[in-house]
């Protein structure tokens, strides 16, 4: 059975970390320049939860706070909210499932910025939403500088979601994004004005943003839909469909029902 089904069945956590752990085992024996980052980070830790704390209070920390006070703040997350624990392990498995160049857990765990961004970005909403705004600010700032991914702490991003790259990445303050959504570089989600409110987009299950993409206002992108490279949707997408263009128009169908699986960015002659 592969690890994507066993994490389907919810029971994920436990696997993917033992693999993890086998793999930092063979990286430590592969490249001893990096014993030190991986006997701290993966070796030392009891669990994945806390491999998660430790490696992003390591990369967030030294700004306005300190790595000890960023990885505090993570570890009263996952205290108070054990369902980021699964969210996690689901984002992982993502990126295990759909990028081609991932060939093991572990590289994304210690490298890829868009997962770093979006695992970061779970606490910061914890924060908002227990009414710590500030801090959850100073944490969408220092995860935006770091990660080069401007979240905004109240939006709403379901489980098994892909940052792909990360790079110029913005999601608005009432974006909703379901579960299973592939977003690549330099997608926006963003309002269309300055009204205040709902003004963010909803982006439905399983559904693919290409690069350079922008949804804009309060409009629904259906489940399944794909959405291509330098779109700029101002309209609701259709469930299952494709749009493309500027402004974006339907073109035709999904080729899957899970577009964000397939990562599928064929989407007609000379587009």
């Amino acid at each position: 059975m592969s690890v994507a089904m066993e994490v389907v069945k919810g029971t994920g956590e436990n696997l993917i970390w033992s693999r993890m752990r086998q793999e930092a085992s063979a990286a430590l024996h592969e490249e001893p320049l990096l014993a030190g980052v991986l006997q701290s980070t993966v070796l030392d830790q009891p669990d994945l939860g806390s491999a998660f704390a430790y490696r992003l209070a390591h990369r967030l920390g030294g700004g306005d706070l300190s790595r000890l006070a960023v990885r505090d703040i993570f570890m009263s997350a996952l205290r108070a909210r054990p369902s980021l624990r699964s969210a996690f392990t689901d984002d992982l498995t993502a990126i295990y499932e759909r990028d081609p160049t991932c060939r093991r857990f572990l590289d994304p765990f210690l490298y890829y910025k868009g997962l770093a961004a979006l695992e970061a970005y779970r606490v910061a909403h914890w924060l908002w939403s227990d009414g710590r705004t500030t801090l959850a600010l100073n944490f969408q700032s220092r995860i935006s500088e770091v990660f080069q991914a401007d979240i905004h702490p109240a939006a709403r991003i379901g489980s098994g979601v892909f940052i792909d790259h990360a790079t110029a990445v913005v999601i608005g303050e009432t974006a909703v994004v379901a579960d299973d959504v592939s977003i690549l570089q330099s997608v926006t989600l963003g309002g269309n004005g300055k009204d205040r409110g709902d003004r963010h987009p909803k982006i439905g299950r399983g559904v693919l943003l290409s690069v350079g993409a922008k949804v804009l206002g309060n409009i629904k992108v259906g489940e399944g839909a794909r959405v291509a490279a330098a779109a700029v949707v101002l309209h609701d997408v259709p469930p299952f469909s494709t749009v493309a263009g500027v402004p974006a128009k339907v073109i035709g169908h999904s080729s899957t029902q899970r577009p964000a699986f397939s990562m599928d960015q064929m989407f007609g002659d000379g587009i």
